[in-house]
């Protein structure tokens, strides 16, 4: 091994360190490989930074906002819209017609984009006919990245090693080439899991207010005549600065006053909407001349009054939980710094942590002193008036999870549009008139030119950070094949597996980076380990399409963890599964998909 080899495997080995702990974004990660790998002199300048001009990088961010414009023309909506018609029937025809739909459109649209848009229809079945989610979602996140799986342009995965590949020599994988392949790693999936449905969790309608502990810190304070408050300003009193106390309202005279400011005088009879812990509510309890009213402020989506006559208002807010993609504007902010930084009328309650592998149990944030901060797959309660729902779709790469009727829109002119461009792009792609890259850019361009697409919704919505992972990781690739690392870890594996069978070689490949994905992203898996499977194909003399296979499936099948694949990490909370929801679940998928892939592709070598 030389001192290059050595300095490529230290940045590698970094990477995935930062990866599997998330102690930074995956974008921040990407900057680093970027800087390091050209401080370190493995790459030249230009080649650090050729991922972002990369065909593979460009026809990701393509069909990212490809798959934006058919959310926002209601094309995903529509296409699922049928799906509630199906709630009759048991959860054994309910739960694989799911996974069928969800396969089929994930084959052509971005697989996030199609899971969040069943998240929301999955909330709307559980909320109005009492249809468990957790029944359905980790079979829909599943189906998802196994119908991404079928086609070319289905994943950036499949994009990413058919580029790397390509770049190291190999011919270039047609649109529906391992379609047939695909297929058959759905059916059986679809059919396992709907044998697993009973050792699911079960989760009926869920109530926001259980769910956040809502009642056991919402509570009215009336300012009785002779309160030690009276004609003192909010920034005097014991209420002000207090981490354990949140200032919601102030109920004056018919009129509420959202987030009230220190500045404000209180007067009798003034009502004060409050947050606090259990401690701090009995604090108020004993405090003299307040009346304090204990009545929980949630059931289902409106707030109740709080026993003043006069108090009609509130029943015109309600609470509306946030889920945070990778890219939100909103990551990285605590709870105190969001109620900074909303809007007036917004007013931040509480966070629900999601879980990791380094903290398996949720945890509920409800003080303003809590220095966590929102990370991808964190939800937000929030208190909004109904007519200012609106505004939260405004806040970059956030998912409403409670939703309300005519929200938005659609035409109907866009909505055929979008879908005639999708098809478009897809017969132009899969006959070889044009690349993805250039045939996706192409229906870009048709959408925006007929103002079917917006572009602050783009620069919105497109989730950056996959943009600058794949931008970051791709030199890294390049690094290890110009040190030669590639050929030295291809040439330890030629040492164990030659003499071996075929059945071996690909399936020991194949278990390798399936086990690396569920810790590093899949797509980074990819980048790593393509120009291993192309220069140990090289090294047996074999072809490389099925070593090319065994990464590009191998690379999605992360089912094993829920921190591998984005709707994994993004179901994960949402569906009340536990850590061995996946390992056990998905493990057993995982090895049965291992045992079926090593067949099949034996067959092609």
């Amino acid at each position: 091994m030389t001192f290059e080899m050595g300095l490529v495997f230290l940045v590698l080995f970094i990477t995935i360190i930062l990866f599997a702990l998330e102690v930074f974004p995956v974008d921040k990660i990407a900057f680093f490989i970027i800087v390091s790998l050209t401080l370190l002199g493995l790459v030249k300048p230009e080649e650090a930074i050729s991922g972002f001009s990369n065909s593979a990088t460009i026809a990701v961010l393509a069909l990212m906002i490809l798959a934006i414009a058919m959310e926002e023309n209601g094309v995903i909506t529509w296409l699922t819209s049928s799906l509630g018609k199906i709630r009759a029937f048991p959860l054994l025809i309910i739960a694989p017609v799911f996974m069928i739909v969800t396969a089929s459109i994930s084959a052509f649209i971005s697989t996030t984009a199609v899971v969040i848009v069943f998240i929301k229809i999955i909330n709307q079945l559980s909320d109005r006919f009492n249809i468990s989610k957790s029944k359905l979602l980790l079979p829909i996140s599943f189906a998802g990245i196994l119908g991404g799986s079928c086609t070319l342009m289905g994943t950036s995965t499949n994009l990413i090693v058919n580029s790397v590949a390509q770049n190291l020599g190999a011919p270039a994988l047609r649109f529906f080439e391992f379609t047939t392949i695909g297929l058959i790693f759905l059916a059986v999936a679809i059919v396992y899991l709907t044998l697993m449905l009973r050792w699911l969790p079960w989760s009926g309608k869920r109530e926001l207010g259980t769910d956040y502990s809502v009642s056991d810190y919402i509570t009215s304070v009336r300012i009785k005549p002779g309160s030690q408050l009276v004609n003192k300003r909010l920034e005097e009193t014991f209420l002000f600065n207090n981490p354990e106390i949140s200032i919601l309202k102030l109920i004056r005279d018919n009129r509420i006053h959202n987030s009230p400011g220190k500045y404000i005088t209180l007067k009798e009879n003034d009502q004060l909407l409050l947050m606090c812990n259990i401690l701090s509510l009995s604090k108020l309890n004993d405090s003299q001349n307040l009346g304090l009213n204990e009545q929980i402020f949630w059931k289902g989506t409106d707030h109740h009054s709080t026993g003043e006559d006069n108090v009609t208002k509130l029943e015109e807010r309600v609470f509306v939980e946030l889920l945070m993609l990778p890219g939100a504007a909103l990551l990285g902010k605590t709870l105190g710094n969001l109620r900074g930084y909303m809007q007036q009328d917004i007013i931040p309650v509480a966070i629900k942590k999601r879980k990791t592998l380094t903290n398996i149990k949720e945890r509920l944030v409800r003080s303003s002193s809590d220095k966590l901060a929102l990370k991808a797959g964190d939800r937000l309660l929030v208190d909004v008036s109904k007519e200012n729902i609106k505004s939260l779709e405004a806040i970059e790469n956030i998912v409403l999870l409670q939703e309300f009727d005519s929200l938005k829109t659609h035409s109907r002119f866009g909505r055929i549009l979008s879908l005639v461009v999708l098809g478009l792009v897809v017969v132009l792609a899969a006959t070889g008139v044009l690349s993805i890259m250039v045939s996706a850019l192409a229906g870009v361009s048709i959408l925006l030119l007929t103002n079917n697409l917006n572009l602050d919704s783009v620069y919105k919505k497109v989730n950056w950070q996959i943009f600058f992972l794949l931008a970051g990781m791709i030199p890294l690739g390049i690094a290890m094949h110009n040190t030669g690392a590639d050929m030295w870890i291809s040439e330890r594996l030629l040492g164990l597996l030659v003499g071996q069978s075929k059945m071996i070689i690909i399936g020991s490949l194949f278990f390798v980076t399936m086990v690396m994905s569920g810790v590093v992203s899949n797509n980074a898996t990819a980048i790593i380990m393509t120009p291993i499977a192309m220069a140990l194909a090289s090294g047996l003399n074999l072809d490389f399409k099925p070593f090319i296979l065994a990464v590009m499936f191998a690379a999605n099948f992360s089912f094993f963890t829920p921190v591998g694949y984005q709707t994994n990490t993004l179901i994960y909370g949402i569906g009340n599964y536990k850590f061995k929801h996946f390992f056990i679940i998905g493990g057993i998928l995982s090895l049965v998909l291992w045992l079926l892939a090593t067949f099949l592709l034996v067959r092609m070598a």
